[in-house]
């Protein structure tokens, strides 16, 4: 009998269930008063419509994003109500393209090695997974942001250092979370035998302590692929930006990254933040000093969240496995945000594939068969509370979202712990043998 994971029945068999939601969807929208399309795909079309009529995309209220989405979408204010699903179908392609790319990467030395029917399997995670299906169909932009993802983990470790640092711009501009792997990849990328790598080495050093040993480590740090990745990266950056400005202006600045600096989304948000901005928006005139000082302490929670993701761990893990170590920021980037939905699961679901193989989740069964319910049960928990909120109008903030979203906060700290525990101790080995092969290149380009 033959397997189910070749390369054209996996591929068709993801095709055939975004399709066949993408007509469910149409089905659902016509004859159901629950619509199936997300609310910010109306957003997106929205602000595509005033693009094509020479207007601001921020026209729109609540448009957040960059103006390059609007741009991308423009086909779908062309006449005609099959172009409404443009995006739809270019969400769900994208899907698609980022798991052609992770199978690339799981086949290639850097990902293992693996045959094209374990790839495949592992592929599989994002391709077949119905929440990724269903997030794309219904209208999110998270697919596109995907691809950059995942082309950008793939360009990195096939040495396109130019090409990666360009997707990296590009990806920090569509959205702003992945600056957080510019750490990674920096530190990642070939180390001149001169700086220190190991631990035993960076104990033996000594701390310069004159401008003239400063300046010659920094240079020593800085060698040329990662002099290549910083300039196209930030010249990509700052040359979008620029664009932006130029048109757009302020909304620009304001829409697209200040708003999310003090963003207090309170609606379908799984962090334990929920509660204390849903009552800091409800009724601001009734703040007590004891809740001000509460809700000042939540604008400071991007510190422990930055420090843990922007540094902590690319700075320990980066050189034993990249994509694991993407895979733990951008798990750690979530759990810690005081925002949380639906659609920031796939930003570290896209990179699961590359970390399961070598994870003990799959070493020990039983540990993966609880990290699996434990997570599930937690965010049903938190949908059912939210459900007796919204269609029945029981008051649920406390105690049932506040601990359910506690409990979620407590299942994905631990799932966290356990992907920093595999790529620190379980891939040791393998990791100094990646990071030797990267010093002789480092060599080499000295």
């Amino acid at each position: 009998m033959s397997s189910f994971f070749t390369s054209s029945k996996v591929f068709s068999a993801a095709i055939l269930l975004r399709t066949v939601l993408l007509f469910y969807g149409l089905f659902q929208d016509a004859y159901s008063p629950l619509k199936y399309t997300d609310i910010d795909y109306f957003v997106f079309t929205d602000a595509a419509r005033y693009v094509s009529q020479g207007l601001s995309p921020y026209e729109r209220e609540t448009y957040r994003y960059t103006p390059l989405l609007a741009w991308i979408l423009l086909p779908t204010a062309w006449p005609g109500t099959a172009w409404f699903s443009f995006g739809k179908v270019l969400f769900a392609l994208s899907d698609i393209v980022a798991g052609w790319l992770l199978l690339l990467i799981l086949q290639s030395p850097a990902g293992g090695s693996m045959s094209t029917e374990r790839s495949l399997k592992f592929a599989s995670i994002w391709l077949l997974n119905p929440m990724v299906a269903t997030i794309s169909t219904r209208g999110s932009s998270e697919g596109l942001l995907g691809v950059m993802v995942i082309a950008l983990v793939w360009a990195v470790l096939n040495d396109h250092v130019a090409f990666s640092g360009f997707l990296l711009g590009l990806a920090v501009h569509f959205k702003i979370y992945p600056f957080i792997y510019g750490v990674s990849i920096l530190w990642y990328l070939a180390t001149p035998p001169s700086f220190p790598s190991s631990a035993r080495e960076q104990n033996a050093i000594t701390i310069p302590a004159t401008a003239t040993e400063i300046f010659t480590l920094l240079t020593s740090f800085l060698n040329r692929s990662r002099r290549l990745f910083l300039l196209t990266s930030l010249c990509t950056f700052t040359a979008l930006n620029t664009l932006m400005y130029t048109i757009y202006s302020l909304p620009f600045l304001q829409h697209t990254y200040l708003y999310h600096l003090q963003r207090t989304d309170h609606r379908h948000n799984f962090s334990p933040y929920n509660t204390l901005l849903h009552l800091a928006s409800a009724r601001p005139d009734l703040l007590t000093p004891t809740f001000t000082f509460s809700l000042s302490l939540s604008r400071l929670a991007f510190v422990p969240q930055l420090l843990l993701s922007a540094l902590l761990l690319p700075l320990a893990l980066a050189k034993k496995d990249l994509p694991a170590t993407m895979l733990a920021q951008t798990f750690a980037f979530v759990t810690f945000n005081k925002v949380v939905t639906s659609q920031y699961f796939l930003w570290y679901l896209c990179l699961l594939p590359l970390h399961l193989p070598r994870s003990s989740l799959l070493r020990k069964p039983w540990k993966g068969m609880l990290a699996a319910a434990l997570w599930t049960a937690a965010q049903a928990a938190w949908l059912w509370e939210a459900y007796r909120l919204e269609y029945w109008g029981i008051s649920t903030f406390v105690p049932g979202l506040f601990a359910s979203a506690l409990g979620f906060f407590g299942v994905n700290c631990w799932i966290l712990g356990g992907m920093v525990e595999d790529i620190g101790l379980g891939l040791g080995k393998e990791g100094e043998g990646a990071e030797s092969k990267r010093e002789k290149e480092g060599k080499k380009e000295r």
